[in-house]
């Protein structure tokens, strides 16, 4: 089997089938493949024949392509956890903790967690108990054996991938937003504030309204009052502040859905590992291959905006694709663009931009270091640079003082850009 240039293939091996529950795996409404649980709490993911046949198939993900673009069908079992591309659409750290608690089911259990979380998921992909099995009551791992069926079903008001306090709303006309009952079918992410750091709803809503204006491609967002959100749990009252309410680019007016994937599952690494073992290098190059002239222009105007920001947090499930077609990929919206050293002074980046992760040394020499890894066209690159770097001096002196920002985060950004080369 050739590997695949994104993630590392791995081969099934034979197993017992004693004890055996089983998810099925669907894309855009169809069944893909399964999730099988065995003994000894090891999961195997196989695709389904039908699937692998189908030559107009629709992509999982491009981890699941190999060297020349075949479908890798032959994966290795784990244990406790899932394979990286589908734990990646769970939540993390204390997000799931929280969830995991609110559903009955031990956090590292993650075939059970996808299980109550996987009717809303991030992109075009669910998954459901084949042939209507019912929750296994002696044998789940809960850590709380009286949890109630209720809980299981509010939990996905907050089903989506990540470790912010954020879930599904739908924007009912004269209503506002309300979290629809069982979490299924929102159209609009709730980001919710945060308890260690003030204002930063109202920090992304910045610095995204800063974004759309320089040209990127900015999901519709509002900043809304915690008390006009309608069934918000109970236990989130002692939230303070406004929310950000951002629309959801994977779903479509009509009720459908478009897939995506960010670039921990591209790279088939875990969320911990979201900071390591890729560059931003590492995404331009996917980008080159898989993308157009425009998805490289709209990568490198983040990547330089987000250095001259300040944002420490770029890491790889900050950077999506999506398949709007079903079959080729594009980039995805912006999202999770904050200053994060208004908070956590830090002088680096999540991840390398190509040889370096310090913003004291984003420059345009390092700029076309990344050209050359990546295989992009280097007056592009170096040209859409230039063009940001202009346009966000322009916007940050007038826009400013128009918008939500404490002031102790304008005099971070003001003294960051102090300090970046390509910001001169």
């Amino acid at each position: 089997m050739t590997p695949s240039p994104y993630a590392r293939p791995i081969a099934l091996k034979r197993t017992s089938m004693a004890d055996v529950s089983v998810l099925d795996v669907l894309l855009h409404d169809e069944p893909i493949g399964t999730l099988t649980r065995v003994g000894g709490d090891r999961v195997l993911f196989a695709f389904m024949d039908a699937y692998v046949a189908d030559e107009n198939r629709p992509v999982l993900g491009l981890g699941f392509k190999d060297q020349l673009g075949e479908l890798i069908t032959a994966f290795r079992p784990t244990r406790t956890r899932l394979m990286p591309f589908f734990s990646n659409l769970l939540p993390e750290g204390h997000m799931r903790t929280y969830l995991a608690a609110r559903a009955g089911v031990k956090p590292v259990r993650e075939f059970f967690l996808l299980w109550v979380l996987g009717m809303d998921l991030p992109g075009a992909m669910t998954v459901r108990p084949a042939d209507g099995e019912a929750w296994l009551p002696d044998d789940h791992g809960t850590a709380d054996e009286g949890a109630r069926d209720d809980d299981r079903h509010n939990v996905l008001r907050f089903s989506l991938a990540g470790v912010q306090l954020k879930f599904s709303a739908i924007h009912e006309a004269g209503s506002g937003l309300t979290i629809p009952a069982k979490g299924i079918g929102g159209s609009w992410i709730i980001k919710l504030p945060s308890r260690e750091f003030a204002g930063v709803p109202e920090n992304e809503f910045s610095m995204m309204t800063l974004a759309r204006l320089i040209g990127m491609d900015v999901p519709a967002m509002r900043l809304v009052d915690l008390d006009t959100i309608r069934n918000l749990p109970y236990d989130i009252g002692m939230l303070k502040g406004q929310a950000l309410a951002i629309e959801r680019f994977d779903r479509l007016p009509g009720g459908g859905a478009v897939h995506m994937e960010d670039f921990a599952q591209v790279f088939g690494v875990y969320p911990e590992e979201k900071y390591e073992n890729a560059s931003a290098r590492s995404i331009g190059r996917v980008l080159g291959v898989e993308g157009c002239e425009g998805d490289i222009a709209e990568f490198i105007r983040r990547l330089t905006f987000n250095a001259l920001i300040g944002n420490a947090d770029m890491h790889l499930k900050n950077w999506s694709l999506m398949y709007p077609d079903r079959r080729h990929a594009a980039l995805a919206p912006a999202y999770d663009f904050v200053s994060t050293i208004a908070y956590i002074p830090d002088d680096k980046s999540a991840v390398k931009f190509s040889r370096t992760k310090r913003f004291t040394e984003y420059s345009e020499d390092e700029l076309s270091h990344l050209a050359a890894g990546a295989r992009l066209p280097q007056k592009l690159v170096l040209d859409t640079a230039r063009e940001t770097v202009a346009l966000f001096h322009q916007y940050w002196h007038a826009e400013k003082a128009n918008l939500p920002l404490a002031a102790g985060v304008v005099q971070a950004v003001e003294a960051h850009l102090k300090t970046i080369p390509i910001a001169s």
